[in-house]
């Protein structure tokens, strides 16, 4: 057992508690303690939020206690807090007031509100008008609404007047001048329902609310319109594609401007549709014609490649990729190697791969090969050469997925040719350069840091700092505040019509989209999109992105935590670990409470119907009563699984997750047949690759969990990062 951890179980705690954290404890790099430095320098609010401003308020924290909880905390800062945190908390209470019909009371925090807040004006004279309503007041509410349209008519909260004003004339202008904000779309959609025929609302919605539901349909009826243009086309076959409707995409981009992208989607498009592969042939062709540099080109030929009726016949397609575009050569390259071995040209196909590893040995290609043959040379027990090939990949490679997995496997080579010293070295490295990795949290388990393993980590009970709401990045300091105060129907409706960027975002701006889909319970959407900041690829895209990674508020972020408080009672009642329960449903559903499998699997835990009743039973609750829908229910019948796989083998968690995805008929199998005496074998040899991939997954959002939400290892690892450990050098 581990001491520190588990000398008391300290359940997960909710609040302010977030900044007891050190700068140290709260980093994985020491930029990220830095950054933390900053957010405790709090001097006077100036115009524009920031993290070290947002800090010290007090309001902020509360947004994640219900209201009843932190009705009285509010009512003292309402009356005795300092600017701005005083006009936040009568914001906040008057806006829980309301939710509970009181409206008397709101008004009263609400009155006069308006000068003094001015970043909220115009919503505090709606939350007026909402309170005059509850007291019966039609005319006075009627006249505030009209008030935020004479004082505030370019603010996005005029749409929201407009909605609820509902004038024919007042509504056309939310459709010219704000067609981006939501309200607008629900107008436009009450008069297609009334109207179909309104091509140019259509295409509004197309253009705006192409990631919105039922959109879709809108765009089948508006395809039927005899007279669109080339830009509608454009703008028809973006709003396809981005619902992954491909061949419609095909369709009606073959309409559009003959732009490098366009022709691209059209032809791929097809090829993806399954139909018109001629058709697909000669738009890809017109492609390399018109646009023979483009980037979409160098793609372009290698879905040529793809298409070829032999392997031989895509040669020439490679070839070309490989002369004239560097940035997707290596695809080239290494596609080419292995129809060369499949074609027994063993010599072509090595001076293929020589040349991949050599011209573009930072490639994610290369770095597939170098990891291919160090596994080879491992498998014959040549440590000292898998060592040689591996050490390239975290060198060159680290932002690859190998990176951290070659790191640590080199950690346990040097361990059996019996360099000790060297194995050490590695695994610091892992946890300092690759902090975020299921490897770092191996390699601190085997640095015999308190950090659990696969045999004690149920019953660790790690003490847990929950997350709170950054400052986005990105969006008008209405929208920041609207945000951190969770007002998230507002902010939402504010952000969405200030997002112009949709199809090309800063990296700031598709963070604070990513912040607004997990506020709005989004959260494999949100989850998602910020994962994908990982893969921009311009230079100024990549610095970006990577001063974002140093940030604990972006790993945070790609790690949210919901649904804290049934987490914390069902991994008590059933002893587990309440971070590996977090880190299960992460993989399981994203959070995503009315989720479904095809086969049935429901909800946060993806538990299958048949077996939450079977589960029902053995707990004696009416199974007619449960809803796997429901995330306390679900969470209740889902832990108690997870209790008895691990009860099947003795409380072993690494088995425990695995028979969790693959049934334990699939695990006594594996038991019998792989050896297993150490962990780390016997994860990599698991014959099934998605449990495979499971067991790493879960474990390293554990170890995210981990690293990101609990002060002790938080300090521990911004330790390691602050040192900034060598690799060592090839036989050193």
């Amino acid at each position: 057992m581990l001491k520190k951890i588990q000398k008391k179980q300290i359940p997960i705690i909710a609040g302010a508690a977030l900044f007891a954290f050190s700068a140290g404890a709260m980093v994985a790099a020491p930029q990220i303690g830095q950054s933390l430095g900053r957010w405790l320098n709090f001097k006077d609010q100036p115009e524009q939020l920031s993290e070290g401003k947002k800090t010290r308020s007090d309001v902020f924290p509360l947004i994640s206690q219900p209201p009843a909880e932190r009705a009285a905390k509010l009512e003292e800062l309402a009356q005795n807090g300092r600017s701005p945190d005083r006009e936040r908390a009568r914001y906040l209470l008057a806006s829980d007031y309301i939710d509970r019909k009181q409206g008397e009371k709101a008004l009263e925090l609400l009155t006069g509100l308006e000068k003094n807040y001015p970043a909220l004006a115009p919503y505090i004279l709606l939350k007026q008008a909402q309170a005059q309503d509850l007291l019966g007041e039609d005319g006075k509410a009627s006249d505030l609404r009209q008030k935020v349209l004479k004082e505030y008519p370019k603010e996005a909260a005029a749409v929201k007047a407009m909605y609820l004003i509902a004038q024919p004339k007042l509504q056309d202008t939310a459709i010219a001048q704000f067609p981006s904000h939501p309200l607008t779309w629900e107008i436009i959609r009450k008069r297609l329902s009334e109207n179909p025929n309104q091509p140019q609302l259509q295409l509004i919605l197309a253009q705006y609310a192409y990631n919105q539901p039922g959109t879709v349909g809108v765009l089948d009826q508006l395809v039927q319109q005899p007279n669109l243009k080339p830009q509608d086309w454009d703008i028809i076959g973006t709003a396809y594609w981005e619902n992954n409707q491909f061949l419609k995409a095909a369709n009606a981009y073959a309409k559009a401007p003959k732009t490098a992208r366009n022709l691209y989607r059209t032809a791929r498009g097809l090829q993806v549709g399954g139909k018109n592969r001629e058709q697909a042939i000669a738009t890809y062709n017109q492609l390399i014609q018109q646009f023979p540099t483009a980037r979409e080109t160098g793609t372009g030929l290698l879905r040529m490649a793809e298409m070829a009726r032999t392997s031989k016949d895509a040669i020439p397609y490679l070839n070309q990729v490989i002369a004239k575009f560097p940035e997707q050569a290596s695809q080239a390259l290494q596609r080419k190697a292995e129809i060369l071995t499949a074609l027994n040209d063993q010599k072509s196909a090595q001076e293929t791969w020589q040349q991949l590893i050599t011209k573009y040995p930072k490639s994610d290609e290369a770095a597939e090969y170098r990891w291919k043959t160090a596994l080879n040379k491992a498998k014959a027990r040549d440590y000292t050469s898998a060592w040689k090939w591996a050490q390239p990949i975290v060198i060159n490679n680290p932002n690859s997925i190998l990176a951290p997995r070659a790191g640590f496997w080199m950690g346990k080579w040097a361990t059996a040719i019996g360099r000790e010293q060297e194995a050490k070295d590695a695994y610091e490295y892992v946890i300092s350069q690759f902090p975020y990795s299921y490897y770092a949290w191996r390699s601190a388990n085997l640095l015999g840091l308190n950090v659990g393993n696969f045999n004690n980590v149920r019953q660790l009970k790690p003490e847990v700092i929950p997350y709170q709401r950054p400052v986005p990045p990105a969006g008008s300091q209405t929208f920041q505040e609207l945000y951190l105060l969770g007002q998230d129907r507002d902010a939402w409706l504010q952000w969405e019509t200030e997002y112009l960027n949709k199809q090309q975002p800063t990296v700031a701006e598709q963070f604070t989209e990513g912040l607004m889909l997990l506020a709005r319970g989004e959260y494999l959407s949100g989850i998602n999109l910020i994962s994908k900041l990982e893969d921009r690829e311009t230079p100024e895209e990549q610095t970006q992105y990577q001063a974002l990674s140093q940030q604990i508020t972006y790993w945070q972020a790609r790690y949210p935590f919901p649904y804290l408080r049934e987490i914390e009672k069902w991994s008590s009642q059933r002893q587990l670990n309440p971070l590996l329960v977090t880190a299960l449903m992460r993989q399981e559903s994203r959070f995503e409470a009315k989720i479904k499998s095809v086969a049935g699997a429901t909800g946060l835990m993806q538990v299958m119907p048949d077996t939450g009743k079977w589960i029902a039973e053995k707990i004696k609750v009416d199974n007619k009563t449960l809803d796997l829908e429901n995330p306390n229910d679900n969470i209740m019948l889902g832990t108690w699984y997870l209790d008895h796989t691990h009860e099947q083998y003795g409380n072993n968690s690494m088995l425990a997750i695995a028979s969790y995805n693959a049934g334990p008929g699939n695990v006594a199998k594996w038991l019998q047949t792989i050896p297993n005496q150490d962990p780390d074998e016997f994860v990599e040899a698991i014959p099934f690759n998605e449990t495979r991939d499971y067991v790493r997954q879960v474990f390293g959002n554990y170890w995210n969990y981990l690293r990101l939400y609990n002060p002790e290892i938080s300090n521990v690892v911004a330790k390691y990062s602050a040192q900034h450990p060598k690799l060592p050098a090839e036989g050193n």
